[in-house]
């Protein structure tokens, strides 16, 4: 079984920035590729962003060139970098694990991030 926790989220003006994190209490983190989904009121839960155990990346049309993804395997965690945070952001932030091998997923419990003058 895996945890994890999600942080960072909260209120910023449009074209500000925030960085998201979520620990993860894997045993074997870095076989896992680690995503950021997000789900506004009345809307599917929809993919921001993904990484793999190595390192490729993928993005959301809507976020490409604004967000980033990363991670640290050895703090077990994975980073959103938010900027030129637009209204159209405005979601709660969901942290996913999945195992590459056996397809085992995980969720995280989300945060919320507000953009908003």
């Amino acid at each position: 079984q895996v945890q994890l926790w999600e942080s960072g989220g909260g209120l910023v003006q449009p074209g500000g920035s925030l960085r998201l994190s979520c620990a993860s209490s894997a045993r074997l983190f870095s076989l896992y590729t680690m995503g950021w989904y997000r789900q506004a009121p009345g809307k599917q839960r929809e993919l921001v962003a993904f990484i793999t155990s190595g390192k490729r990346r993928n993005y959301a049309d809507s976020v490409k060139g604004r967000f980033t993804i990363s991670r640290d395997n050895a703090k077990n965690t994975v980073y959103l970098q938010m900027n030129s945070l637009k209204p159209e952001d405005t979601a709660v932030y969901y942290c996913n694990a999945l195992h590459e091998l056996d397809l085992h997923n995980y969720w995280g419990q989300g945060t919320q991030v507000t953009v908003s003058s």
